[in-house]
């Protein structure tokens, strides 16, 4: 079933966007999108969609692709543009002056795993973070993977969602304190971009350079070994580059062993692409739970959602449902709209879901969404995720991070021998994938600084156990409100 959202802050608990089975990652030409999206056209049959802009739009990109041919359900027949720039290897990037040279080469295909699925749990690079996240300090708590479906097909567990038991933000909306979700300063918008880079990534960062405009983009694994020329762009260009798995799942549903794949492998395609390994990181469909939270914080990343005002309420353009059909630019536009009017009515500044993926995402970024926000009054300060924090953007990446002032995740960790955790319960990691996994060099920057504590199977406990682990990390909890 596909589920048709009424409105930017009125998000149907999830459990539609569950079950949408497009939003594909790996179809990003127009052949490609047009065979993924001929079956997404009957979404909606039954469902009446706007068919012109219910507010005065203040502002456009007098370049703009019209509304009308921003077509849903349908690839477009834009053409894309070239980056901006390709750089050699050995270039240093301007503004992170300390940052090290991009890597002599971009990475080879064939040294990394099968795009767009988990990669395997048994190659060399596999077990060795493996064994970084068991020797980190981190307890992974006893969290069973959820069931693929959403929150409608996984109503055991619905009662124990919240802070006090799995905190599971896709369905209840809960968070920790080492969620990323707001930014600090009324008016300010941490800007952000999910599943790229793709081909229209460029005609986005077109627009940036016109009005003076960066970013955080959370980058997939597989797109960037489709495109890393483009991700080099986005980096030197003064944009923020964080991780958002390797190929899109939702990250509840996956063993433990696949959590940990799904983002060291992005991180290492990253470090290998740039020459700087980054902090941050985005789960797909914002799917985190507790358990999700501690393995990430084992691989030193520190989780960013978006903006949710409610438990039904999130700042979500819903851009990505263009292509797969169930909304069209008129209702994304009314979202914004909506995301906009309730930005003066909270008492931070906010971060939205925004997709670089699609060519009508991007689209509709730079000819309306874009615009209208640079002429919102009062003004917003539009920045990368990272700098809505007041923080620099040299605090994005493990290399050139203020440990002083930005303590690392891993460094709040006070280790615990795994004889501690007897009783704790038994892993609920379940199977792991086997088979195709490549080998090579492994990252040395999946889990830096890591702790020993001991040895044997990943540890584990209960989610009641896990908030003595998350209170450790309230050295850093005034980034996370």
């Amino acid at each position: 079933m596909k589920c048709r959202v009424l409105s930017a802050l009125l998000l149907p608990a999830l459990a539609c966007a569950h079950n949408v089975q497009l939003h594909a990652r790996q179809s990003t030409t127009a052949d490609e999108n047009s065979a993924a999206l001929s079956n997404a056209n009957t979404a909606t049959a039954t469902s009446v969609l706007p068919s012109t802009v219910t507010f005065p739009l203040i502002s456009e990109n007098p370049t703009a692709v019209p509304l009308s041919e921003i077509n849903t359900g349908a690839a477009q027949t834009q053409s894309t543009i070239a980056i901006s720039t390709t750089y050699a290897g050995g270039s240093k990037p301007t503004w992170i002056p300390d940052a090290p040279a991009l890597p002599p080469s971009l990475p080879i295909p064939t040294n990394y795993p099968k795009l767009d699925v988990t990669p395997p749990t048994d190659s060399d690079e596999a077990k060795q973070w493996i064994q970084e996240v068991m020797n980190s300090g981190v307890y992974i708590p006893d969290i069973a993977p959820t069931n693929p479906g959403g929150c409608g097909n996984n109503t055991a567990v619905l009662a124990n969602t919240s802070s006090s038991g799995t905190c599971w933000w896709t369905c209840g909306g809960c968070t920790r304190s080492t969620d990323v979700s707001v930014c600090p300063t009324k008016n300010s918008w941490g800007v952000s971009y999910d599943d790229g880079p793709s081909p229209y990534t460029p005609n986005l960062l077109q627009y940036f350079d016109q009005e003076d405009i960066r970013a955080t983009f959370f980058a997939i694994g597989s797109r960037i070994i489709s495109r890393p020329a483009i991700l080099q762009d986005e980096y030197m260009t003064g944009n923020q580059i964080a991780v958002h798995t390797w190929s899109h799942p939702y990250m509840t549903t996956k063993t433990t062993e696949q959590v940990i794949v799904e983002l060291a492998w992005t991180k290492k395609v990253i470090k290998d692409t740039l020459g700087v390994t980054p902090i941050y990181w985005r789960p797909p469909y914002g799917d985190i739970d507790d358990r999700v939270r501690a393995i990430s914080q084992a691989l030193n990343l520190i989780p960013i959602l978006w903006t949710r005002i409610s438990p039904t309420q999130t700042f979500d353009t819903n851009d990505w449902s263009i292509p797969e059909g169930s909304v069209n630019v008129y209702e994304v536009l009314d979202n914004w709209e909506l995301i906009m009017g309730n930005s003066t009515k909270i008492d931070t500044g906010f971060i939205v879901l925004e997709h670089d993926l699609f060519e009508q995402t991007v689209d509709v970024a730079t000819g309306y969404i874009l615009p209208q926000a640079l002429a919102h009054q009062p003004k917003y300060n539009m920045t990368p995720i990272i700098e809505c924090l007041d923080m620099p953007l040299a605090n994005a990446y493990l290399e050139t991070n203020d440990n002083s002032s930005h303590p690392l995740p891993l460094a709040t960790v006070t280790p615990v021998s795994s004889s501690s955790a007897s009783g704790a319960g038994a892993s609920s990691t379940g199977s792991s994938s086997s088979g195709d996994g490549k080998s090579g060099s492994s990252s040395s920057s999946a889990s830096s600084s890591s702790q020993s504590s001991g040895s044997g199977s990943l540890m584990v406990v209960s989610p009641v156990l896990l908030s003595v682990a998350i209170g450790a990390a309230a050295a850093v909890a005034t980034l996370f409100l």
